[in-house]
């Protein structure tokens, strides 16, 4: 029996693994320190909690439209209009079961045999992986250090071809932190206009933003771009509900219908509890993102400061998200301690098992030289963790 090819070609999540690695470390009673999910640290904000406590004591707990509560569709509405300056109407948004299940519906919507998505190297792991099962292939461009691991004009014009549906773009990136200025994104959203591109637009991390950059939607450049774009965004990162699973895409209303198709098969609604939380975490008390921001802020100095001070590692100041792409180059060919690194697995695994620290190795992301490291830990973790690395590297 010949299972399914397309699906049988398709890896694992490194990120997961190395933490359920982590967590089966420290349920036999060994202290890891956690560098490897981004996952923030903070408890959902209270006025969010007790709104679906509300709701479960209250309301009466259905299904809900298998694309969201029209009353979150609204609220989405009014947040890109308030926030990025477009206006979208609501049944162009699609509210899923997370921002990874709305990226899933995008390929599955967009994508035909054949067709190419041009994604950023290093990447999030599971961009190529969504567009393997969407029957599409991925094209990787690898973005250098020295500009932000961010995409070069000229490259991505040499790798457009007649087959390219769609290009990736993250900003503020996972796993780098990089974010986009306004001249970079008016040149790839030209470029998109000029090759009838769609642009999927992943924001996410819009809120965790630093050192007075500015986050700026590519779909609010003008009207024949915003056509062309699928934003992505959800609650996770900026209000601390991951296990929420509230994500959403804000697109025309074409490639909306189609994703409201697959939704209404595939999952049904999201979870209908968490909508209505949802709501409250747009249209509630907005503090408790700028504090949650402000922290991340000061562990991100502090990580950069300490990683620095490390021999033969570096890293770039990341300008948003919780993320540090740390070059290990260096550190790869060596022997440590009775170690070969000869990877940046090699590398994560020597970590884990020899100074339990749990790292996201670069391979993951597309880039074998480097490690990434969240800091949406504290910064009791992120010293203590890092000093343990440091320690590590020093053994002969």
């Amino acid at each position: 029996m010949e299972l399914s090819i397309k699906h049988s070609n398709i890896s694992s999540s490194l990120t997961l693994a190395i933490s359920a690695k982590a967590k089966k470390m420290q349920e036999e009673g060994i202290k890891v320190i956690s560098f490897s999910v981004g996952e923030p640290d903070f408890n959902t904000p209270k006025n969010i909690r007790d709104k679906a406590i509300d709701v479960i004591q209250n309301n009466n707990i259905g299904y809900t439209a298998a694309s969201g509560m029209p009353a979150l569709k609204s609220a989405i509405c009014n947040k890109l209009k308030v926030d990025n300056n477009l206006v979208y109407d609501p049944k162009e948004i699609i509210v899923s079961n997370g921002a990874k299940h709305s990226l899933y519906n995008i390929f599955q919507a967009i994508c035909n045999p054949e067709d190419e998505v041009i994604i950023s190297t290093p990447y999030w792991v599971s961009y190529p992986e969504l567009v393997k099962m969407a029957g599409a292939k991925p094209v990787l461009i690898d973005c250098d250090e020295n500009n932000d691991f961010k995409y070069n004009i000229d490259d991505l014009k040499k790798n457009i071809t007649n087959k390219t549906k769609a290009i990736i773009l993250t900003s503020p990136s996972n796993p780098t932190g990089s974010v986009y200025t306004l001249e970079e994104l008016q040149q790839i959203a030209e470029l998109a206009i000029q090759n009838d591109i769609i642009v999927v637009s992943d924001e996410i991390y819009e809120k965790l933003i630093y050192d007075n950059q500015k986050h700026i939607s590519i779909a609010s450049l003008n009207e024949k771009i915003k056509e062309l774009t699928i934003v992505v965004n959800g609650l996770s990162k900026c209000c601390a509900m991951t296990g929420w699973r509230i994500g959403y895409t804000a697109s025309n209303e074409k490639i909306a219908s189609i994703m409201s198709n697959i939704q209404s098969h595939a999952t049904s609604n999201p979870n209908t509890i968490a909508q209505y939380s949802a709501i409250e975490a747009l249209q509630g008390d907005q503090s408790s993102i700028e504090y949650m921001r402000k922290e991340f802020d000061k562990r991100r100095k502090k990580m950069v400061e300490i990683i620095n001070d490390i021999p033969n590692i570096s890293c770039n100041m990341p300008k948003g998200a919780f993320y540090v792409m740390v070059n290990i180059s260096e550190v790869i060919g060596k022997k440590l301690g009775n170690y070969d690194i000869n990877s940046s697995m090699d590398f994560a695994n020597y970590l884990l098992e020899n100074s339990h620290v749990a790292v996201v190795p670069g391979v993951a992301f597309g880039n074998d030289n480097y490690i990434r490291l969240s800091y949406a830990t504290s910064q009791e973790n992120i010293i203590e963790g890092l000093n343990r690395i440091k320690e590590a590297l020093s053994k002969k």
